[in-house]
Protein backbone atom coordinates (compact mmCIF):
# COMPACT_ATOMS: atom_id res chain seq x y z
CA UNK A 1 0.00 0.00 0.00
CA UNK A 2 0.91 3.44 -0.59
CA UNK A 3 2.28 5.67 1.96
CA UNK A 4 0.52 9.04 0.76
CA UNK A 5 -2.18 9.81 2.87
CA UNK A 6 -5.06 8.67 0.49
CA UNK A 7 -7.55 6.66 2.33
CA UNK A 8 -6.89 2.96 1.63
CA UNK A 9 -10.11 2.01 0.03
CA UNK A 10 -8.65 4.67 -2.13
CA UNK A 11 -5.18 2.93 -2.57
CA UNK A 12 -7.08 -0.12 -3.28
CA UNK A 13 -9.09 1.50 -5.76
CA UNK A 14 -6.69 3.33 -7.86
CA UNK A 15 -4.37 0.28 -7.75
CA UNK A 16 -6.70 -2.26 -9.61
CA UNK A 17 -7.53 0.55 -12.24
CA UNK A 18 -4.11 1.13 -12.94
CA UNK A 19 -2.94 -2.94 -12.99
CA UNK A 20 -6.71 -2.86 -15.93
CA UNK A 21 -5.38 -0.04 -17.49
CA UNK A 22 -2.21 -1.51 -17.73
CA UNK A 23 -2.99 -5.09 -18.81
CA UNK A 24 -2.15 -6.70 -15.58
CA UNK A 25 -5.79 -7.39 -15.01
CA UNK A 26 -7.10 -8.85 -18.00
CA UNK A 27 -11.16 -8.48 -19.32
CA UNK A 28 -12.88 -11.81 -17.16
CA UNK A 29 -9.78 -12.35 -14.88
CA UNK A 30 -11.63 -13.05 -11.64
CA UNK A 31 -10.46 -10.90 -8.82
CA UNK A 32 -9.81 -12.32 -4.99
CA UNK A 33 -12.53 -12.61 -2.80
CA UNK A 34 -13.48 -9.24 -0.22
CA UNK A 35 -12.37 -11.36 2.57
CA UNK A 36 -8.77 -12.99 1.18
CA UNK A 37 -8.09 -9.42 -0.68
CA UNK A 38 -8.20 -7.93 3.35
CA UNK A 39 -6.62 -10.87 4.65
CA UNK A 40 -3.60 -10.37 2.25
CA UNK A 41 -3.47 -6.82 2.96
CA UNK A 42 -4.13 -6.87 6.68
CA UNK A 43 -6.94 -4.14 6.36
CA UNK A 44 -10.62 -4.90 7.41
CA UNK A 45 -13.01 -6.46 4.70
CA UNK A 46 -15.27 -3.12 4.43
CA UNK A 47 -12.36 -1.35 3.12
CA UNK A 48 -12.38 -3.90 0.21
CA UNK A 49 -15.71 -3.49 0.09
CA UNK A 50 -15.51 0.20 -0.28
CA UNK A 51 -13.25 -0.01 -3.06
CA UNK A 52 -15.04 -2.84 -4.72
CA UNK A 53 -18.71 -1.13 -5.17
CA UNK A 54 -16.82 2.11 -6.95
CA UNK A 55 -15.04 0.01 -9.35
CA UNK A 56 -18.56 -1.91 -10.02
CA UNK A 57 -20.24 1.44 -10.06
CA UNK A 58 -17.64 2.73 -12.82
CA UNK A 59 -17.49 -0.10 -14.98
CA UNK A 60 -14.28 -1.59 -14.22
CA UNK A 61 -15.19 -4.63 -12.71
CA UNK A 62 -19.12 -6.64 -12.63
CA UNK A 63 -20.05 -8.59 -9.55
CA UNK A 64 -21.15 -11.60 -10.25
CA UNK A 65 -23.61 -13.71 -8.28
CA UNK A 66 -21.83 -16.88 -6.90
CA UNK A 67 -19.00 -15.66 -9.28
CA UNK A 68 -17.20 -12.74 -7.36
CA UNK A 69 -16.34 -9.94 -8.78
CA UNK A 70 -14.61 -10.21 -12.48
CA UNK A 71 -12.60 -7.04 -14.83
CA UNK A 72 -14.86 -5.80 -17.28
CA UNK A 73 -13.78 -5.38 -20.54
CA UNK A 74 -12.62 -1.73 -21.08
CA UNK A 75 -12.53 -0.23 -24.80
CA UNK A 76 -9.27 1.79 -25.41
CA UNK A 77 -9.27 5.21 -26.68
CA UNK A 78 -7.04 5.60 -29.78
CA UNK A 79 -3.82 7.64 -29.30
CA UNK A 80 -4.34 10.85 -30.26
CA UNK A 81 -1.69 11.56 -33.78
CA UNK A 82 -0.37 14.14 -31.78
CA UNK A 83 -0.82 15.46 -28.29
CA UNK A 84 -3.10 18.50 -27.85
CA UNK A 85 -1.22 21.55 -27.64
CA UNK A 86 -1.14 22.99 -23.83
CA UNK A 87 -3.01 25.88 -23.15
CA UNK A 88 -1.19 29.21 -23.45
CA UNK A 89 -0.65 30.65 -19.58
CA UNK A 90 -3.23 33.91 -18.97
CA UNK A 91 -0.46 36.71 -18.67
CA UNK A 92 -0.32 38.07 -15.25
CA UNK A 93 -1.46 41.36 -14.47
CA UNK A 94 0.52 44.36 -14.74
CA UNK A 95 1.96 45.34 -11.26
CA UNK A 96 2.07 49.35 -11.06
CA UNK A 97 3.26 51.77 -8.90
CA UNK A 98 0.78 54.03 -9.42
CA UNK A 99 -2.19 52.83 -11.45
CA UNK A 100 -4.84 55.56 -12.91
CA UNK A 101 -7.18 52.76 -14.05
CA UNK A 102 -11.28 53.04 -13.66
CA UNK A 103 -11.61 49.50 -12.83
CA UNK A 104 -11.01 49.53 -9.01
CA UNK A 105 -12.02 50.36 -5.89
CA UNK A 106 -10.13 51.08 -2.63
CA UNK A 107 -10.99 48.21 -0.46
CA UNK A 108 -10.06 50.37 2.60
CA UNK A 109 -13.10 51.88 2.31
CA UNK A 110 -15.04 48.79 2.12
CA UNK A 111 -17.08 48.79 5.69
CA UNK A 112 -15.38 44.92 6.21
CA UNK A 113 -16.84 44.35 9.68
CA UNK A 114 -20.64 44.95 9.05
CA UNK A 115 -20.69 43.31 5.93
CA UNK A 116 -18.93 40.64 7.31
CA UNK A 117 -21.37 40.35 10.69
CA UNK A 118 -24.34 40.91 8.22
CA UNK A 119 -23.00 37.98 6.58
CA UNK A 120 -22.49 35.31 8.96
CA UNK A 121 -26.13 36.54 10.21
CA UNK A 122 -27.44 35.72 7.19
CA UNK A 123 -25.64 32.31 6.62
CA UNK A 124 -26.53 31.22 10.13
CA UNK A 125 -30.25 31.91 10.51
CA UNK A 126 -31.54 31.38 6.72
CA UNK A 127 -30.05 28.09 5.55
CA UNK A 128 -33.39 28.16 3.21
CA UNK A 129 -31.05 30.50 0.94
CA UNK A 130 -29.52 27.51 -0.02
CA UNK A 131 -32.48 26.41 -2.34
CA UNK A 132 -33.63 28.75 -5.60
CA UNK A 133 -35.37 32.04 -4.65
CA UNK A 134 -37.29 34.36 -8.00
CA UNK A 135 -35.94 34.05 -10.94
CA UNK A 136 -35.57 38.29 -11.48
CA UNK A 137 -33.71 38.60 -7.72
CA UNK A 138 -34.77 37.81 -3.71
CA UNK A 139 -37.85 40.20 -3.84
CA UNK A 140 -37.07 41.99 -0.72
CA UNK A 141 -33.56 43.00 -2.56
CA UNK A 142 -35.34 44.57 -5.27
CA UNK A 143 -37.88 46.39 -2.80
CA UNK A 144 -34.68 47.78 -0.95
CA UNK A 145 -33.25 48.90 -4.60
CA UNK A 146 -36.88 50.09 -5.96
CA UNK A 147 -37.07 52.34 -2.44
CA UNK A 148 -33.04 53.46 -2.54
CA UNK A 149 -33.53 54.41 -6.53
CA UNK A 150 -36.50 56.49 -5.85
CA UNK A 151 -34.76 58.19 -2.88
CA UNK A 152 -31.84 59.35 -4.36
CA UNK A 153 -32.01 58.95 -7.96
CA UNK A 154 -35.56 59.64 -8.98
CA UNK A 155 -36.11 56.50 -10.71
CA UNK A 156 -40.29 55.49 -10.22
CA UNK A 157 -41.02 51.60 -10.88
CA UNK A 158 -42.59 49.01 -8.51
CA UNK A 159 -39.78 45.94 -7.44
CA UNK A 160 -41.66 44.09 -9.90
CA UNK A 161 -39.74 45.49 -12.72
CA UNK A 162 -36.19 45.14 -11.68
CA UNK A 163 -34.09 42.07 -12.49
CA UNK A 164 -31.05 41.76 -10.49
CA UNK A 165 -28.21 39.98 -12.24
CA UNK A 166 -24.37 39.32 -12.36
CA UNK A 167 -23.37 42.38 -13.11
CA UNK A 168 -23.81 44.99 -16.43
CA UNK A 169 -22.28 42.71 -18.66
CA UNK A 170 -24.64 39.99 -17.97
CA UNK A 171 -27.53 42.38 -18.12
CA UNK A 172 -26.41 43.60 -21.21
CA UNK A 173 -25.97 40.68 -23.23
CA UNK A 174 -29.59 39.86 -21.97
CA UNK A 175 -30.73 43.55 -23.31
CA UNK A 176 -28.82 42.43 -26.75
CA UNK A 177 -30.70 39.21 -27.09
CA UNK A 178 -34.70 40.53 -26.19
CA UNK A 179 -33.80 43.22 -28.74
CA UNK A 180 -30.84 40.77 -31.15
CA UNK A 181 -33.11 42.08 -34.53
CA UNK A 182 -32.64 45.80 -33.18
CA UNK A 183 -29.66 48.22 -33.28
CA UNK A 184 -28.29 50.12 -30.86
CA UNK A 185 -26.36 52.97 -30.53
CA UNK A 186 -23.60 53.08 -28.58
CA UNK A 187 -21.61 56.13 -27.26
CA UNK A 188 -18.24 57.07 -28.98
CA UNK A 189 -16.11 57.69 -26.83
CA UNK A 190 -17.36 55.26 -24.65
CA UNK A 191 -17.17 52.06 -22.52
CA UNK A 192 -15.27 49.56 -25.59
CA UNK A 193 -16.71 46.64 -23.01
CA UNK A 194 -20.16 47.24 -23.57
CA UNK A 195 -19.99 47.32 -26.97
CA UNK A 196 -17.71 43.96 -26.91
CA UNK A 197 -21.01 42.50 -25.30
CA UNK A 198 -23.20 43.67 -27.82
CA UNK A 199 -21.49 42.58 -31.04
CA UNK A 200 -20.62 39.32 -28.78
CA UNK A 201 -23.99 38.77 -29.15
CA UNK A 202 -24.79 39.47 -32.57
CA UNK A 203 -26.19 42.79 -32.03
CA UNK A 204 -25.61 45.65 -34.50
CA UNK A 205 -24.15 48.43 -33.09
CA UNK A 206 -23.31 52.31 -34.72
CA UNK A 207 -21.10 54.72 -33.01
CA UNK A 208 -22.83 57.86 -32.38
CA UNK A 209 -20.17 60.72 -31.44
CA UNK A 210 -20.30 62.63 -27.87
CA UNK A 211 -20.36 66.82 -27.23
CA UNK A 212 -19.95 68.56 -24.44
CA UNK A 213 -23.37 67.81 -23.70
CA UNK A 214 -23.59 63.72 -24.12
CA UNK A 215 -24.97 61.72 -27.54
CA UNK A 216 -25.72 63.96 -30.34
CA UNK A 217 -28.90 64.18 -31.20
CA UNK A 218 -28.19 64.48 -35.00
CA UNK A 219 -26.14 61.61 -35.61
CA UNK A 220 -28.22 58.77 -33.71
CA UNK A 221 -30.90 59.93 -35.75
CA UNK A 222 -29.28 59.26 -39.31
CA UNK A 223 -27.71 56.14 -37.26
CA UNK A 224 -30.76 54.24 -37.80
CA UNK A 225 -31.07 52.71 -34.35
CA UNK A 226 -34.40 51.57 -32.07
CA UNK A 227 -32.06 51.76 -29.01
CA UNK A 228 -29.39 54.34 -27.61
CA UNK A 229 -27.41 53.61 -24.78
CA UNK A 230 -26.12 56.11 -22.92
CA UNK A 231 -24.68 57.83 -19.52
CA UNK A 232 -26.44 60.70 -19.33
CA UNK A 233 -25.00 61.80 -15.46
CA UNK A 234 -21.58 61.12 -16.32
CA UNK A 235 -20.69 60.52 -19.64
CA UNK A 236 -17.82 57.63 -19.50
CA UNK A 237 -15.25 58.91 -20.00
CA UNK A 238 -15.62 62.35 -20.54
CA UNK A 239 -17.52 63.44 -18.05
CA UNK A 240 -20.11 65.39 -19.84
CA UNK A 241 -23.49 65.79 -17.82
CA UNK A 242 -26.34 65.87 -20.62
CA UNK A 243 -28.59 68.87 -19.50
CA UNK A 244 -32.44 68.79 -19.34
CA UNK A 245 -33.06 69.99 -22.80
CA UNK A 246 -30.77 67.05 -24.48
CA UNK A 247 -32.60 64.66 -22.15
CA UNK A 248 -36.05 66.04 -23.56
CA UNK A 249 -34.75 65.87 -27.37
CA UNK A 250 -33.54 61.91 -26.28
CA UNK A 251 -37.05 61.04 -24.88
CA UNK A 252 -38.67 62.84 -27.91
CA UNK A 253 -36.27 60.72 -30.49
CA UNK A 254 -37.31 57.47 -27.86
CA UNK A 255 -41.48 58.15 -28.47
CA UNK A 256 -40.80 59.13 -31.84
CA UNK A 257 -40.83 55.16 -33.36
CA UNK A 258 -42.27 52.09 -31.89
CA UNK A 259 -39.56 49.78 -30.68
CA UNK A 260 -37.32 52.25 -29.96
CA UNK A 261 -35.86 52.78 -26.27
CA UNK A 262 -33.20 54.56 -24.62
CA UNK A 263 -30.36 52.34 -21.95
CA UNK A 264 -29.50 54.99 -19.03
CA UNK A 265 -26.64 53.13 -17.61
CA UNK A 266 -26.20 55.57 -14.31
CA UNK A 267 -23.08 53.63 -13.24
CA UNK A 268 -21.23 56.36 -10.88
CA UNK A 269 -23.73 58.62 -10.48
CA UNK A 270 -23.56 58.36 -6.47
CA UNK A 271 -20.67 60.68 -6.82
CA UNK A 272 -21.28 64.00 -7.39
CA UNK A 273 -19.07 66.74 -5.54
CA UNK A 274 -19.85 70.30 -6.27
CA UNK A 275 -23.84 70.26 -7.80
CA UNK A 276 -26.69 68.52 -6.55
CA UNK A 277 -27.73 65.10 -8.15
CA UNK A 278 -29.30 65.02 -11.66
CA UNK A 279 -32.16 63.14 -11.41
CA UNK A 280 -32.42 60.15 -13.74
CA UNK A 281 -33.73 60.37 -17.37
CA UNK A 282 -35.92 57.59 -16.29
CA UNK A 283 -37.36 59.46 -13.64
CA UNK A 284 -38.55 61.74 -16.39
CA UNK A 285 -39.72 59.17 -19.04
CA UNK A 286 -43.42 59.45 -18.89
CA UNK A 287 -43.54 56.90 -21.90
CA UNK A 288 -41.87 53.93 -20.22
CA UNK A 289 -39.01 54.71 -23.40
CA UNK A 290 -36.17 53.99 -20.52
CA UNK A 291 -34.53 50.71 -19.84
CA UNK A 292 -32.38 51.67 -16.47
CA UNK A 293 -29.24 49.75 -16.05
CA UNK A 294 -26.63 50.72 -12.91
CA UNK A 295 -24.64 48.30 -10.36
CA UNK A 296 -23.01 48.23 -7.14
CA UNK A 297 -19.75 47.98 -8.61
CA UNK A 298 -18.22 51.57 -7.48
CA UNK A 299 -20.52 51.80 -4.85
CA UNK A 300 -19.81 48.37 -3.07
CA UNK A 301 -17.50 46.39 -4.68
CA UNK A 302 -16.23 45.23 -8.41
CA UNK A 303 -16.03 42.04 -7.41
CA UNK A 304 -19.26 41.52 -5.68
CA UNK A 305 -21.26 41.04 -9.41
CA UNK A 306 -24.32 42.37 -8.71
CA UNK A 307 -26.14 44.39 -10.91
CA UNK A 308 -29.59 45.50 -11.63
CA UNK A 309 -31.86 46.82 -14.49
CA UNK A 310 -35.04 48.31 -14.16
CA UNK A 311 -37.52 47.29 -17.11
CA UNK A 312 -40.59 49.41 -18.84
CA UNK A 313 -43.61 46.65 -18.05
CA UNK A 314 -43.83 45.81 -22.47
CA UNK A 315 -39.90 45.19 -21.99
CA UNK A 316 -40.45 43.10 -18.58
CA UNK A 317 -43.40 40.96 -20.38
CA UNK A 318 -40.86 40.27 -23.23
CA UNK A 319 -37.85 39.11 -20.61
CA UNK A 320 -40.37 36.67 -18.74
CA UNK A 321 -41.46 35.51 -21.86
CA UNK A 322 -37.47 34.55 -22.73
CA UNK A 323 -36.06 34.58 -19.95
CA UNK A 324 -38.69 33.55 -17.05
CA UNK A 325 -36.99 29.95 -16.92
CA UNK A 326 -33.51 31.34 -15.80
CA UNK A 327 -32.06 31.35 -12.37
CA UNK A 328 -30.79 34.47 -10.86
CA UNK A 329 -27.17 34.38 -11.49
CA UNK A 330 -26.37 36.23 -7.95
CA UNK A 331 -25.91 34.07 -4.83
CA UNK A 332 -29.06 34.54 -2.31
CA UNK A 333 -26.63 34.89 0.32
CA UNK A 334 -24.87 37.94 -1.13
CA UNK A 335 -28.65 39.22 -2.03
CA UNK A 336 -29.67 38.65 1.28
CA UNK A 337 -26.76 40.32 2.76
CA UNK A 338 -27.13 43.07 0.30
CA UNK A 339 -30.66 43.72 1.32
CA UNK A 340 -30.13 44.38 5.16
CA UNK A 341 -26.89 46.16 4.42
CA UNK A 342 -29.44 48.39 2.60
CA UNK A 343 -32.60 48.55 5.20
CA UNK A 344 -30.55 49.11 8.10
CA UNK A 345 -28.99 52.42 6.63
CA UNK A 346 -25.34 50.78 6.23
CA UNK A 347 -25.27 51.43 2.73
CA UNK A 348 -26.26 55.31 3.13
CA UNK A 349 -24.11 55.78 5.37
CA UNK A 350 -21.26 54.09 3.40
CA UNK A 351 -21.92 55.94 0.94
CA UNK A 352 -21.62 59.31 2.40
CA UNK A 353 -18.30 58.30 3.85
CA UNK A 354 -17.48 57.34 0.28
CA UNK A 355 -18.29 60.72 -1.19
CA UNK A 356 -16.27 62.13 1.55
CA UNK A 357 -13.19 60.53 0.91
CA UNK A 358 -13.20 60.64 -2.73
CA UNK A 359 -14.17 63.88 -3.16
CA UNK A 360 -10.87 64.81 -0.79
CA UNK A 361 -8.97 62.34 -4.00
CA UNK A 362 -10.77 64.38 -6.55
CA UNK A 363 -9.43 67.64 -4.51
CA UNK A 364 -6.20 66.38 -3.51
CA UNK A 365 -5.36 65.15 -7.71
CA UNK A 366 -6.14 67.97 -8.98
CA UNK A 367 -4.37 70.40 -6.32
CA UNK A 368 -1.48 68.42 -7.68
CA UNK A 369 -1.80 68.42 -11.15
CA UNK A 370 -1.92 72.08 -10.94
CA UNK A 371 0.89 72.32 -8.93
CA UNK A 372 3.29 70.33 -11.00
CA UNK A 373 2.20 71.27 -14.12
CA UNK A 374 0.35 74.49 -13.87
CA UNK A 375 -3.14 75.76 -15.55
CA UNK A 376 -1.44 76.38 -18.36
CA UNK A 377 0.15 72.96 -18.22
CA UNK A 378 -3.23 70.66 -17.97
CA UNK A 379 -6.65 71.42 -18.65
CA UNK A 380 -9.08 69.04 -16.88
CA UNK A 381 -12.60 67.71 -17.84
CA UNK A 382 -15.36 65.77 -15.96
CA UNK A 383 -13.81 66.00 -12.64
CA UNK A 384 -17.10 67.35 -11.07
CA UNK A 385 -18.64 63.91 -10.60
CA UNK A 386 -17.86 60.04 -10.64
CA UNK A 387 -14.33 58.85 -10.02
CA UNK A 388 -12.05 59.57 -12.65
CA UNK A 389 -11.53 62.97 -14.50
CA UNK A 390 -10.03 64.02 -18.42
CA UNK A 391 -6.34 65.58 -18.21
CA UNK A 392 -5.52 67.50 -21.66
CA UNK A 393 -1.53 68.00 -21.24
CA UNK A 394 -0.23 71.09 -22.67
CA UNK A 395 3.88 70.14 -23.00
CA UNK A 396 4.05 69.43 -26.13
CA UNK A 397 4.39 65.03 -26.04
CA UNK A 398 1.46 63.10 -27.75
CA UNK A 399 -1.00 61.14 -26.21
CA UNK A 400 1.24 57.98 -26.88
CA UNK A 401 4.15 59.07 -25.26
CA UNK A 402 2.43 60.67 -21.96
CA UNK A 403 1.46 57.17 -21.65
CA UNK A 404 4.21 55.32 -22.75
CA UNK A 405 6.54 57.56 -20.74
CA UNK A 406 4.45 57.50 -17.80
CA UNK A 407 4.59 53.32 -17.74
CA UNK A 408 7.79 53.47 -17.94
CA UNK A 409 8.15 55.31 -14.35
CA UNK A 410 5.56 52.75 -13.54
CA UNK A 411 2.15 54.87 -13.42
CA UNK A 412 -0.46 53.55 -15.28
CA UNK A 413 -2.46 55.85 -17.04
CA UNK A 414 -4.74 55.31 -20.19
CA UNK A 415 -5.09 57.52 -23.12
CA UNK A 416 -8.59 58.84 -24.05
CA UNK A 417 -7.91 57.23 -27.80
CA UNK A 418 -8.88 53.67 -26.22
CA UNK A 419 -11.91 54.94 -25.39
CA UNK A 420 -12.92 55.45 -29.59
CA UNK A 421 -14.34 52.63 -31.09
CA UNK A 422 -14.46 54.77 -34.56
CA UNK A 423 -12.68 57.53 -35.64
CA UNK A 424 -9.52 58.14 -32.92
CA UNK A 425 -8.53 61.00 -35.07
CA UNK A 426 -11.53 62.84 -33.48
CA UNK A 427 -9.92 62.34 -30.08
CA UNK A 428 -8.67 66.04 -28.88
CA UNK A 429 -4.70 65.12 -28.77
CA UNK A 430 -2.49 64.57 -25.35
CA UNK A 431 -5.33 63.68 -23.22
CA UNK A 432 -5.19 61.27 -20.31
CA UNK A 433 -8.14 59.67 -18.20
CA UNK A 434 -7.40 59.53 -14.56
CA UNK A 435 -9.27 57.35 -12.26
CA UNK A 436 -8.55 58.45 -8.62
CA UNK A 437 -10.63 56.11 -6.30
CA UNK A 438 -8.04 53.58 -5.83
CA UNK A 439 -5.31 55.85 -4.39
CA UNK A 440 -5.61 57.86 -1.20
CA UNK A 441 -4.19 61.54 -1.11
CA UNK A 442 -1.22 60.74 -0.70
CA UNK A 443 -0.79 57.96 -3.38
CA UNK A 444 -1.88 60.32 -5.45
CA UNK A 445 0.57 63.65 -4.38
CA UNK A 446 3.10 61.21 -5.45
CA UNK A 447 1.31 59.81 -8.35
CA UNK A 448 1.35 62.83 -10.10
CA UNK A 449 4.79 63.63 -8.91
CA UNK A 450 5.84 60.52 -10.65
CA UNK A 451 4.30 61.87 -13.74
CA UNK A 452 5.57 65.47 -13.82
CA UNK A 453 9.10 63.74 -13.55
CA UNK A 454 8.12 61.49 -16.76
CA UNK A 455 6.57 63.85 -18.74
CA UNK A 456 8.97 66.48 -17.95
CA UNK A 457 8.73 70.08 -18.73
CA UNK A 458 8.06 71.10 -22.29
CA UNK A 459 6.99 74.47 -23.45
CA UNK A 460 3.54 74.31 -24.70
CA UNK A 461 2.35 74.60 -28.52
Amino acid sequence: MRGDGAPLYRQIYHHIVEEIASGGLAAGEKLPSKRRLAADLRVSVSTVETAYQMLVAEGYIAARAKSGFTVCRIEKLDAPVRPAPAAPPEPPAKRWAYDFGTGSVDTALFPFKTWARIQRETVTAHPELLNHGSRQGDASLRAAIAKYLHAYRGVVCAPEQIVVGAGIEYLVGLLARLFCASTFAVENPGYPRTAQVLRNNGVRTVFVPVDGDGMTLDALQAGGAQLAYVTPSHQFPTGATMPIARRTELLRWAGAAPGRYVVEDDYDSEFRYDTRPIPSLQGLDQAGRVIYVSTFSKSMAPSMRIGYMVLPVPVLEMYRAEYGVYSSTVSRFEQQTLCRFMEEGHFARHLNRLRSACRARRDALLEALYAAFGRDGVAVRGSHTGLHLLAAVHNGMTERELVEAAARAGVHVNGLSAYYMEHPEDCPPATVVLGYSDMDERALRAAVDALRCAWGARPSE
